[in-house]
């Protein structure tokens, strides 16, 4: 095999080296004292290791020679004769293994292969290895979808199988970016499992990471120490798991921010600490929403609708979302139900469910019951319609025990509306 365009320099050099080596061998030799042939073979200027390849070889094998033909001929001198006993062995020696220099076309040895220094990227290659060479497609340098990056991501890819909808987080760039330089083990595992021995369970993670992409900023030590803070309120880690899982978002907040809602509410309602607790757990939202909404729910309830401090406290006690509800959604509902269903203040604090109901509803039954005349909402008088059964009864039981008709009948009546 021949040699490659990287080996010959590195095969070069050892067959010069190997040359002079053997050149300063034969020198050392013919230096003894007492030989004067040394003086007339080597009185010439000394030769460079770049020269000895060439120059010293060529005098090797023309001293062979020379002592070969005069060990033919009788007539040659004692001092050929004492040179050629003593000196022709090695030198014929040396001959025989200057002349075993290995041509261009010979294979290199498996111990000069191992040094040789590896291919340079620029080397040009043949066309069937290029063929043979794989590479993975690139990544595009921009985006407007986290799909082009999946097949490149370990953390996108577990994300995926945890049931996490990259098609929602997607279009938040900043959640994009962030979830493409975090590494599964270190950043996310840890957060895994935490929410995991805090009670959430697995088919539950990848609805609360779309929504909450950001708790993998969070540092760990934080998110310990918020839940450390709800457990200091008596909040048992059920309490604290259901929380989590309606409010994603619980557990970004800080400790100041916790404690000050708490106080908010504890102070605005005037509530008792075990009130606020269970208000807040059935909604922990009011822990991470606007205040906007509530204060403003509060005065409608107070100077729009005429109810009192107490009844206000017991209405959203019983219906949280009362507090976040629509204001025009409140006044509305209020006013059919006061004002063309003639219910007072003090009932419809009683059945404070009828804000949660949708207003269609209310109206297609009070007038289904007006129309068989059956519309009596006083508990003093007979025939009593509770308006906690008006609006969450399914249509059959409200025909059959209220309206005492049947559901087709109903149904015809609501095609006249």
């Amino acid at each position: 095999m021949a040699l490659s365009a990287q080996q010959i320099p590195r095969w070069f050099s050892s067959v010069k080296l190997s040359s002079f080596i053997t050149a300063t061998q034969l020198r050392k030799r013919f230096q003894r004292p007492g030989k004067t042939l040394s003086h007339r073979f080597f009185a010439q200027p000394q030769l460079s290791s770049d020269d000895c390849f060439l120059r010293c070889g060529f005098k090797t094998y023309k001293t062979s020679s020379l002592w070969n033909r005069s060990q033919t001929t009788s007539s040659n001198s004692q001092e050929i004769s004492s040179v050629q006993s003593t000196l022709l062995p090695a030198v014929n020696a040396r001959s025989q293994k200057t002349q075993k220099i290995p041509s261009f076309d010979s294979e290199p040895s498996e111990e000069g292969l191992d040094d040789l220094p590896p291919l340079s990227p620029l080397q040009p290659v043949s066309e069937e290895e290029a063929v043979q060479i794989i590479a993975d497609p690139p990544l595009p340098p921009s985006s407007f979808t986290l799909r082009d990056y999946v097949d490149h991501s370990e953390t996108l890819q577990k994300l995926v199988l945890l049931g996490v909808d990259l098609s929602k987080i997607e279009k938040h760039p900043d959640a994009a970016n962030l979830l493409l330089r975090l590494d599964f083990e270190k950043d996310i595992k840890q957060i895994l499992l935490f929410l995991k021995d805090l009670g959430i369970e697995d088919n539950q993670l990848g609805t609360f990471f779309t929504k909450n992409y950001a708790i993998f900023s969070e540092d760990l030590e934080n998110l310990k120490t918020r839940v450390a803070y709800l457990q200091s309120k008596n909040f048992s880690k059920a309490d604290i798991a259901q929380m989590v899982r309606n409010a994603p978002f619980l557990l970004s907040f800080s400790v100041e921010r916790l404690d000050n809602r708490l106080g908010f509410f504890q102070k605005e309602l005037e509530l008792s600490v075990k009130k606020t607790r269970d208000l807040v757990i059935r909604l922990p939202r009011l822990l991470t929403g606007s205040l906007e909404p509530v204060k403003e729910n509060m005065k409608v309830y107070r100077l729009e609708l005429g109810f009192k401090h107490n009844e206000i406290q017991h209405m959203i006690t019983k219906i949280p979302k009362m507090l976040t509800a629509n204001k025009r959604k409140l006044t509305e509902t209020f006013d059919y139900v006061h004002n063309v269903m003639r219910v007072p203040h003090h009932i419809i604090v009683k059945f404070p469910q009828v804000f949660n109901t949708r207003l269609f509803k209310v109206k297609e039954r009070h007038l289904f019951l007006t129309y068989l005349g059956r519309a009596q909402y006083d508990p003093a008088k007979p025939n009593y319609i509770s308006l906690d059964k008006l609006v969450s009864m399914p249509d059959e039981i409200f025909c059959e025990e209220m309206a005492k008709a049947s559901v087709q009948d109903f149904e015809k009546f609501l095609k006249t509306l």
